[in-house]
């Protein structure tokens, strides 16, 4: 049985200052498969648009947060506090 409230967002960024940030989400933990492998630095995600943005380095844009990369690919996620049998979310 999977409903809405087992699945992560569709779109969720760890940034405060994202219109995409969900403090609830993210207190349960979010596990992100990209490509068939478990990322754990990914900053941002959009399972939707299969895409996850990544740190890039210690590079600081003028507003002085981290640079981010885009990467595509299919992306899979889940929450990490309902075990090892979580229902994934993917495209």
């Amino acid at each position: 049985m999977t409903d809405s409230n087992n699945l992560p967002p569709d779109r969720l960024s760890i940034h405060p200052f994202s219109e995409y940030f969900d403090q609830d989400a993210l207190s349960r933990g979010i596990g992100i498969r990209f490509k068939g492998e478990q990322k754990t630095t990914v900053e941002e995600y959009c399972i939707s648009e299969g895409w996850i943005k990544v740190s890039a380095g210690k590079s600081r844009d003028r507003h002085g947060r981290p640079m981010q990369l885009t990467l595509k690919g299919p992306v899979e996620a889940w929450y990490e506090d309902l075990g090892d049998h979580a229902p994934v979310a993917k495209a």
